[in-house]
């Protein structure tokens, strides 16, 4: 679990200057093989663990990508987000980590994800 979570801190580091789609992109294949190799193991609480990890550090890169409040609302109520949840977010704007695991993840859920073509490990 170590070795893929440096893996995936490489591949998705938040000063690469990528959109999102470019991460995806280099993201899932290093997703897929691994998916592959470890299959048959018996441990759907790892990889479910891994998976909202994923989407956790992805949610993170899109706040980042984003960068100002204004933005952030802008695209949240875009997305169809409750207003006080967009204030929330936008409010702390700089706290990437932090905002992506609260109310985000009603807004950028897994089938926001699934449409981005992010694969999924559980």
């Amino acid at each position: 679990m170590a070795a893929f979570k440096q893996r995936i801190r490489q591949l998705t580091r938040r000063s690469g200057g990528r959109s999102m789609a470019e991460v995806i992109e280099r993201l899932k294949p290093y997703l897929l093989g691994w998916k592959a190799y470890f299959e048959l193991a018996q441990t759907p609480r790892v990889w479910r663990t891994l998976d909202e990890w994923l989407r956790h550090r992805l949610r993170a890169i899109q706040l980042k990508h984003w960068k100002r409040g204004s933005t952030i609302y802008r695209e949240l109520t875009h997305l169809g987000a409750a207003e006080h949840v967009a204030k929330r977010v936008a409010s702390n704007s700089r706290c990437w980590w932090r905002n992506s695991a609260g109310d985000l993840h009603r807004v950028l859920t897994i089938a926001y994800f699934d449409k981005l073509g992010v694969p999924r490990l559980s």
